[in-house]
């Protein structure tokens, strides 16, 4: 076979998108006879998706060269920017600041704009919009699209506007930015991109759509991006994000089992060529440990999701609040949300008001629940309603508005089942029985706190399951206390009750009355029982208050 055929070969399979069969048939041209620049930049293309990160990053160094020695400056120049864009992704900072300022140098040469100065503008944007200045991170992301778009450029506009929705996200426009998410997806799917920047766009947009609470687009983009895998079997790049994308989708959803195995897998690829799938990965893995109260393993966890230079909040908050360090957990969240952009920390205001109200805090709770409110009202769909009203409940049944705080709760629980998460649909069943018992209704109460720990019990969520148990025997005392309380003091418990006034002993009031030490012991008991008494003087009182001391 020749060479020409072998690199035709190549050609075709990065087409169909088998990336495995065009790297093998590029290298194999290469041996033959050498590469032009353009076929080694796509043979790096098809080793990074394939998961040979070392080896496309070497390739995608000849086609650098390549390009400088045909005198393509603008072929180098971009090949540098995908250098360092690939080499923070893998952690290498100071070499990727190294190919970004061979970039910027090289298309100060040429001699007229072109749209590789919109792509080496994108590592300023992500400078920004990661460094706390996402109206700086606006700017820049504009200056890419437009670039983009004066050059029709379609890879270099939809990153420029990927990187405009994230901005505005962060600076608390959801909506507007969802709408820009919206657009750049059509051409991702449209397979108008490129294959590096279509899977950037599918992971990112994914990842800000679970930020906002935005459950339907999230599951869309999700169960697109799967098909996208599914249809690339040789595609490891990016196929991380998409198991752990799916493991947060059964955690939501109870499928928790089903959860760790996308877990699992997502940790896997993260170190076979997919390094951003690490954080979530491990995260997902974490938090399901943290809910079926497996603690340690979930600090395990957290800490090898923290590897990835992503803090693993709010989780590792909620793992101090369920190990019972409730002091730890509020510092953890107030640092947290405090340093938040507005999306990041919408998304951390169901926890800080879990944490607060755990303290309790009640004024620093009902501020993260308005937060939540204010949210709600500026995107008004069906989870970031869930989260505000659940917030709202607790809130109101913590500072004694029960009628309130069953309104909320309810109305949460009802949006929680449409949605299809049973733990958070649990928990506001929990609450509500809660606050059912606070107005009197103890039948409504028990039927809720059932329900609830039935649920948690499916799930496996054992701490929450006994929570659960813990408020049904609660409510049982409670029966049992007052059923006896309204009982008489029978002929018998009264005469008692007048010698334990006088000051006798079991003993003496045995030998009064001629009964056994044991029985007399016995109408004691019921007669504290019956009373709410817990000491001998306290019945003492009891009696004389109530005309029965003789």
């Amino acid at each position: 076979m020749s060479a020409g055929t072998v690199l035709e070969l190549g050609r075709s399979a990065f087409r169909e998108q088998r990336w495995t069969d065009a790297y093998e048939n590029f290298r194999n041209a290469d041996q033959r006879g050498g590469l032009a620049a353009t076929d080694l930049e796509l043979l790096a293309t098809a080793e990074i998706l394939a998961g040979n990160t070392t080896a496309g990053l070497d390739s995608l160094t000849r086609a650098h060269e390549e390009f400088l020695g045909v005198g393509d400056v603008a072929g180098a120049a971009r090949c540098a920017a995908w250098l360092g864009m690939q080499l923070m992704n893998v952690g290498e900072e100071s070499q990727a600041g190294g190919w970004f300022a061979r970039g910027q140098r090289l298309v100060e040469e040429l001699s007229e704009p072109n749209a590789v100065q919109g792509l080496l503008l994108v590592p300023l944007g992500l400078g920004k919009l990661y460094g706390g200045d996402p109206a700086g991170a606006l700017q820049v992301f504009s200056q890419v699209a437009d670039f983009g778009q004066r050059f029709q450029d379609r890879d270099v506009a939809a990153l420029g506007l990927l990187g405009s929705g994230q901005a505005t996200l962060m600076l608390g426009r959801a909506e507007e930015g969802l709408r820009m998410f919206d657009e750049v997806m059509v051409a991702v799917t449209a397979g108008e991109l490129s294959p590096v920047p279509s899977g950037i766009i599918y992971c990112a947009v994914i990842g800000n759509c679970h930020l906002v609470f935005d459950l339907r687009r999230a599951l869309e983009w999700t169960a697109a991006l799967d098909r996208r895998c599914r249809d690339q079997p040789s595609l490891v790049a990016f196929s991380g994000q998409c198991q752990s994308h799916r493991a947060q989708l059964f955690r939501l959803h109870g499928a928790w089992t089903e959860a760790l195995e996308a877990a699992a897998a997502a940790q896997g690829l993260s170190t076979r060529g997919d390094p951003q799938a690490l954080y979530g990965g491990y995260y997902e893995q974490g938090d399901i440990q943290r809910l079926t109260g497996k603690l340690d393993g979930a600090e395990a966890s957290y800490r090898q999701a923290a590897r990835s230079g992503y803090e693993p909040q709010p989780g590792l908050a909620l793992l101090a609040l369920a190990r019972g360090d409730v002091r730890q957990a509020q510092q953890m969240i107030r640092r947290a949300a405090g340093g938040a952009d507005a999306a990041t920390r919408w998304n951390l205001l169901p926890a800080v008001v879990e944490i607060e109200l755990a303290v309790p805090d009640l004024d620093a709770a009902r501020r993260g629940a308005d937060g939540l409110a204010d949210f709600a009202r500026q995107s008004p769909r069906p989870m970031v309603q869930a989260v505000a009203c659940q917030a709202d409940g607790a809130v109101r049944l913590a500072a004694g508005d029960a009628t309130g705080a069953s309104e909320s709760l309810r109305r949460a629980w009802r949006l929680w089942q449409e949605l299809g998460v049973p733990y958070e649909a649990a928990r506001c069943q929990a609450l509500a029985g809660r606050a059912c018992r606070a107005l009197g209704d103890e039948a409504s109460a028990q039927m809720y706190l059932e329900a609830a720990h039935h649920a948690f019990l499916e799930l496996g969520a054992a701490p929450a399951a006994a929570w659960a148990a813990s408020l049904l025997h609660e409510g049982m005392v409670e029966r049992e206390a007052t059923r006896v309380a309204a009982e008489p003091l029978t002929r018998r418990e009264a005469e008692i009750l007048q010698f334990v006034a006088t000051g006798k002993s079991n003993r003496a009031i045995a030998d009064e009355l001629y009964l056994s030490e044991k029985t007399v012991a016995r109408h004691i008991s019921n007669i504290f029982l019956k009373l709410g008494l817990t000491s001998r003087a306290a019945a003492t009182s009891y009696a004389y208050e109530h005309g029965l001391a003789g």
